[in-house]
């Protein structure tokens, strides 16, 4: 990874204990997971329950916090609505402004604006606010 891309890269924390039920994480294939490796093979996984996360390609950096299945549904059901507004056909904006645009909408730094480091309340926060399909021109009172 170029030091360009890994400038970019925004570090969490590297999980060493699991948040869920405190046995040991460590960095794997996540062919354990999945049967297979799936993108770039690696992640976090704790050694007792299915909490786990990916990690940036080219590093060992997570891509948000360790995850239990309740945890990683709600940032698949975010990622569905925000990602549309970036990516794809819809694009309106970049990655950045989107992130800036939610993190106003949400009232926290942009610099802590990550759906991989959300919890569960704020992600329920970010999700009824992603609902709204014109979400990213809300102005906040």
């Amino acid at each position: 990874m170029s030091k360009e891309k890994t400038k970019r890269v925004h570090a969490y924390p590297i999980p060493t204990v699991c948040d869920y039920c405190g046995a040991p994480v460590i960095y794997t294939s996540n062919a354990e997971i999945y049967g297979r490796e799936y993108g770039n093979g690696k992640c976090y996984r704790c050694t007792r329950c299915d909490s786990h996360v990916g990690v940036h390609t080219g590093t060992e950096i997570p891509l948000g916090r360790l995850a239990n299945k309740e945890l990683r549904t709600l940032k698949v059901k975010c990622h569905n609505l925000f990602d549309p507004v970036w990516a794809g056909k819809r694009k309106v904006m970049s990655k950045g402004e989107a992130y800036k645009n939610l993190a106003r909408v949400l009232g926290i730094p942009p610099r802590e604006c990550h759906v991989g480091w959300f919890d569960v309340d704020m992600l329920l926060k970010a999700l009824e606010i992603l609902r709204d399909p014109h979400w990213y021109r809300t102005e906040v009172e």
